[in-house]
């Protein structure tokens, strides 16, 4: 029975593997966020706070889109464990240094799943990762105007509330 129920997805275990791995990074980022934003709380920078709530409630969106997928084509989705969440901080810029370190990765994530599916002319799934791969343009946008405040604005006198006030302000225009 086992053998015909993997005939009927046109996973591969190893395609099936990785989007399992981006899962768990998904699942990560978002409970990575969900205590930058905890932290931004603590610290007096209620729009970040709320900045990075919305962030970790995206990237938990995106694990359940993989989640999905995986378990539509017939493959078995694993639910992710998440442990060992940073919860302090140095600095307000250093939250933000990680959350473009954290866009960066996971583009690159993106970026080689999206090279395994046309190595093994997985194209289903390598036209499932489009929306994906544009949706990181946008992350990655965003993370990387946030940390250019701290240079525009500066962290100096009301800086760093000037900054956290602009921060949910930030937009990404799509013209692709």
């Amino acid at each position: 029975m086992k053998d015909l129920l993997r005939l009927r997805t046109s996973l591969t275990e190893e395609i099936e593997k990785v989007l399992n791995e981006q899962i768990k990074m998904e699942a990560d980022a978002s409970a990575m966020y969900l205590s930058m934003s905890a932290w931004c709380d603590r610290n007096g920078f209620d729009f970040s706070a709320g900045y990075f709530k919305n962030q970790s409630d995206e990237e938990r969106e995106h694990m359940l889109r993989l989640f999905k997928y995986v378990s539509d084509m017939g493959g078995r989705a694993v639910s992710p464990d998440t442990t060992n969440v940073q919860i302090e901080f140095e600095s307000l810029r250093g939250v933000f240094e990680q959350a473009l370190q954290q866009e960066i990765a996971v583009t690159q994530s993106f970026n080689r799943i999206a090279d395994r599916c046309q190595k093994s002319k997985d194209y289903v799934t390598f036209t499932f990762l489009q929306w994906f791969l544009k949706e990181q343009i946008e992350e990655e946008y965003v993370a990387r105007r946030a940390l250019e405040l701290f240079e525009v604005i500066g962290e100096e006198g009301t800086g760093l509330y000037e900054i956290d006030k602009r921060v949910p302000k930030i937009k990404y225009e799509d013209t692709y």
